[in-house]
């Protein structure tokens, strides 16, 4: 299992950013991703989940302003990032979860780095 995030970056509050997850070794279509991330000297907080059935599921802090979207033609996840906040800065990571748990982790990406600031 192979899971390959990118397009971190520097962004200014109010801005957007587009992450982007590229999976290989499993049976993506069916299978269950998770946006998670951590903040510096923070736990880990769940962000977003898609279930192999399609249905997509948004923590409250990012509800209206993140969007998660898969491609099972190009085993991607894509995690679109709008009216960015200071708060948002973290590693963010995409991780293969169980269906029946979005925060069940079987297998984790390297993470990237998103930061906030103006």
């Amino acid at each position: 299992v192979q899971l390959v995030e990118s397009g971190g970056g520097l962004v200014q509050p109010g801005g957007s950013l587009r992450l982007s997850c590229t999976a290989s070794g499993f049976t993506f279509d069916t299978s269950s991703i998770s946006w998670t991330r951590q903040a510096p000297g923070k736990g880990l907080e769940w962000v977003s989940g898609s279930r192999g059935d399609g249905n997509t599921y948004y923590a409250d802090s990012v509800k209206g302003r993140f969007t998660m979207t898969r491609d099972n033609a190009k085993k991607t996840v894509d995690l679109q990032m709008n009216s960015l906040k200071p708060e948002d800065t973290a590693v963010y990571y995409c991780a293969l979860v169980t269906y029946i748990d979005l925060t069940a982790y079987k297998n984790w990406g390297q993470g990237t780095q998103v930061t906030v600031s103006s």
